[in-house]
């Protein structure tokens, strides 16, 4: 049944994020996922979802040093125009099918040391941490991209192209 729910969850994963791509690009976009994610950590209010802070730290810094990297690597913004568009490399989704299958096959060696709302918490710490790091990346990219045109002009060139 885990196994099933992991799957559906995934297709669910891939079909955002290809209707995602399809469309531009706004600040909204990039900061609403992580701030809505971070309402998650409520359940750490329950005691049966604690893990120790060091562990908690841990698996926070795995996701984002970690496996925040092939996200940053496979995926980008680009200027078309005026939109400002996402820009995925083939291998995308590869990366996304892989973290799914590394973060599946854990979840079994983990649940040897800890309960399954603990084993949870933990990997919601671990997602939080890849996440915030890429969109931490795209809202900096997304910034130099809207200040563009800009940098460099001297105020008189502009006015004359004006």
């Amino acid at each position: 049944m885990t196994a099933v729910v992991s799957l559906i969850g995934l297709c669910g994963v891939l079909a955002w994020r290809v209707r995602e791509g399809r469309s531009a690009m706004t600040l909204k976009k990039i900061v609403i996922p992580p701030l809505g994610m971070a309402t998650g950590f409520s359940m750490f209010i329950v005691p049966a979802f604690r893990v120790p802070l060091d562990w908690a730290v841990g698996a926070f810094l795995i996701g984002a040093i970690l496996l925040a990297w092939p996200l940053l690597a496979t995926s980008s913004l680009r200027r078309e125009g005026d939109l400002i568009m996402m820009k995925r490399s083939g291998a995308f989704f590869a990366v996304v099918i892989v973290l799914a299958a590394v973060r599946y096959f854990a979840r079994g060696y983990f649940d040897r040391f800890l309960t399954l709302k603990q084993t949870g918490g933990l990997f919601f710490v671990l997602a939080f941490g890849m996440i915030l790091r890429w969109r931490a990346s795209l809202f900096f990219a997304y910034r130099r991209l809207t200040a563009g045109p800009l940098i460099g002009v001297e105020p008189a060139a502009e006015e004359a192209a004006d």
